[in-house]
């Protein structure tokens, strides 16, 4: 048992039964937001390593494959926008401006949280890309200073968290119309959010990739002059 358990491919065995397990639970349960199959997920395969003592370093190394495929599947969530392309030109100004409104929003609420509750320097810089999508948001946090490891474990939970509570919350305030659905998920929890949305309709998912290319693009000019401003 513990020769299987510490095997090379283990990892990646359980990480992808995890993901299947927590995705047919979802299913047969109706989709429900606080499921999301990530968020199930993620919590079962802490919940084994935990009790198989299986080291973090080594399920890293067991997963490799996975994180190298991250990139390319980031980039694979552009063909919805490719297919919102025109609906995105038409309505560009109420994209500009809610782009504009929700990563300011985002910024100054995570600066001026942890500004309030006096943290250093670092853990500041590490929080500033939490709302850029995961290959982004280690770019820029190198750039920017921040602890790469930490900055990638905050970028996924704002996705997971984002993706989880974000439908049920739009349900809530009565918002419907999967444009404006598909934005607000892709503004905030990326490419997890942006799958979650795809699985909504292929115009959310469309907006939601829109929304996460953007706001990935816009993070990567405004957070560097930030930080500046933010430690000097």
């Amino acid at each position: 048992m513990n020769a299987l358990v510490h095997a090379p491919g283990f990892g990646l065995a359980l990480t992808l039964a995890a993901y299947l397990g927590a995705d047919a639970l979802h299913r047969r349960l109706g989709r429900p937001a606080l499921l999301a199959p990530v968020l199930v997920a993620m919590i079962a395969v802490t919940l084994a390593l935990e009790v198989l003592g299986i080291d973090y370093d080594e399920y890293l190394a067991s997963v490799s494959i996975l994180t190298l495929l991250l990139g390319p599947a980031t980039v694979a969530l552009a063909l919805p926008l490719l297919r919102s392309g025109a609906a995105l030109l038409a309505d560009r100004a109420a994209v500009l401006v809610t782009l504009l409104v929700t990563g300011t929003v985002s910024v100054a609420v995570t600066a001026g949280s942890l500004v309030a509750f006096g943290v250093d320097d670092e853990i500041l810089l590490t929080a500033l890309p939490r709302s850029v999508t995961t290959p982004v948001a280690v770019t820029v946090g190198a750039t920017i200073g921040a602890n790469t490891t930490l900055a990638l474990v905050l970028t996924l939970v704002s996705g997971i968290l984002g993706a989880t509570v974000a439908p049920w919350l739009l349900d809530r305030v009565r918002v419907h119309d999967g444009r404006a659905r598909g934005f607000a998920i892709g503004a905030v929890s990326h490419g997890i959010g942006t799958a979650r949305a795809l699985a909504h309709s292929h115009v959310a998912g469309g907006w939601s990739s829109a929304a996460m290319v953007l706001n990935a693009l816009l993070m990567t000019v405004v957070l560097p002059p930030v930080a500046r401003l933010l430690t000097s």
